[in-house]
């Protein structure tokens, strides 16, 4: 895995006593696609609900164009809409691909996402949880990383904007200042093994 210097610096080089976790900015990713598929179709595309709900959604030019990225031709789609064909696993997959990236843009776009995680400028409850240390030995551990709750306000806007367009450094830094608020060991948080967002 690699890192920033500054956060190798702070944390050290922890993988190599075995411990688990991944970057912060990069859990935050995570977390956030977490939260946009907990608000779309439930139903999976494997099922006729699923698929019928996201070709729905799909039903646009913009729905198509994202279809067309995928791989998927225009005469194909006409012949599942028009149910003369069933789609394949393969082609399902696709189809679902193009429903998340168009449900992720229009969230974005709509400042759905921004406004549900400020919360009116109360923020979001966050869970950090530090990396995994059962499998280091005993002599190697990091005592005191304990699981974190904190309220995060005031990052939402700019962190959904990094997250949008894909800019990791710009994600990173903003989980610098998320953890700079924890306390005088906010450096064992540069690496987690998983974020949680109230949302």
């Amino acid at each position: 895995m690699t890192g920033s210097p500054d956060l190798w610096s702070r944390w050290g080089e922890w993988q190599k006593a075995d411990a688990r976790g991944l970057k912060g900015g990069e859990a935050l990713i995570l977390e956030l696609n977490r939260v946009v598929h907990a608000s779309g179709i439930v139903s999976p595309v494997t099922s006729k609900r699923g698929l019928a709900a996201r070709l729905r959604y799909l039903d646009s030019p913009a729905g198509r164009s994202a279809l067309s990225e995928q791989g998927v031709t225009s005469r194909t789609l006409r012949s599942w809409t028009r149910g003369k064909a069933v789609p394949s696993t393969a082609s399902r997959e696709r189809i679902d691909a193009a429903y998340w990236e168009r449900r992720r843009e229009n969230l974005i776009k709509s400042g759905w996402l921004t406004r549900h995680l400020d919360n009116d400028g109360r923020g979001s409850r966050m869970e950090i949880y530090p990396v995994d240390q059962s499998r280091v030995e005993a002599r190697y551990q990091r005592p005191n990383i304990s699981q974190r709750s904190i309220t995060v306000r005031y990052i939402w806007s700019d962190l959904v904007d990094a997250w949008a367009t894909r800019n990791q450094s710009l994600i990173d830094e903003i989980w610098d200042d998320v953890i700079s608020d924890l306390d005088s060991d906010y450096a064992a948080y540069a690496y987690v093994s998983a974020i949680g967002i109230s949302a």
